[in-house]
């Protein structure tokens, strides 16, 4: 299953992601997982939100430049090597990795690697054929 992604572009000024956290703490949205991609001017908050239409809405209304993505959320044996062997799966399938990062699932003991593909439907066709696990849902997390 693909997890949207909201992208927020902010400038890269002080105070601009904490407008963007208290927003959502506001309005009981939860981040599960984060990164910012930032350059000199601007950045590219990435998160994984446990209601991403209505933060998508609220952002916007707020007016932020706010994006959807797909992304996979996979399970990473939590062992020296884990990481490895998901991605010698991708390699053997031709499959390019644009970016990821990292979160914990609080009711497990694997980690999970967000990643964003090129070809997210294949990707989960051939993770599964793998046996690699997948995060179908955030409910609960």
């Amino acid at each position: 299953m693909k997890l949207k992604q909201i992208s927020v572009f902010l400038e890269n000024k002080k105070g601009r992601l904490h407008e963007v956290c208290d927003i959502l703490g506001k309005n009981d949205i939860n981040i599960r997982a984060l990164t910012i991609a930032e350059s000199e001017d601007f950045g590219v908050l990435r998160m994984i939100v446990n209601k991403p239409e209505q933060t998508l809405e609220i952002l916007r209304e707020k007016g932020f430049v706010v994006r959807f993505s797909d992304t996979v959320a996979v399970e990473v044996e939590d062992k020296p090597g884990g990481l490895a062997e998901v991605l010698k799966v991708l390699r053997e399938n031709d499959i390019n990795v644009e970016y990821m990062y990292g979160f914990v699932e609080k009711k497990a003991d694997k980690a999970l690697v967000v990643f964003r593909f090129d070809e997210p439907d294949k990707v989960v066709n051939v993770l599964k054929e793998n046996g690699i696990g997948i995060l179908e849902e955030l409910e609960g997390l």
